[in-house]
């Protein structure tokens, strides 16, 4: 689990805006997608591993990992997520 003090300091590498941890519904919907072997990375990798944790960015496009309390803050293991509604 994150400390509340480094989830304060980390941003996205990308475009800097802050990360917040993903909610139940969100690791739910992408941990189905992993099941049916239909999740990938930026890198175009297929997402094998369940997410247990993850960090969401600001604008809700995309989710950093969180392995073994690790966030994965790497452009290419970021998962993009569909755009949020308006």
């Amino acid at each position: 689990m994150l400390t509340p003090e480094l989830l304060k300091i980390l941003v996205c590498p990308e475009t800097k805006q802050t990360l917040k941890l993903a909610d139940a519904r969100v690791l739910d919907r992408l941990n189905l997608a992993v099941t049916e072997g239909r999740l990938r990375n930026r890198a175009g990798e297929q997402v094998k591993e369940r997410l247990r944790e993850g960090l969401v960015r600001e604008d809700g496009r995309v989710l950093y990992p969180v392995r073994e309390g690790i966030p994965v803050m790497l452009l290419d293991e970021a998962i993009l997520l569909d755009p949020p509604p308006s």
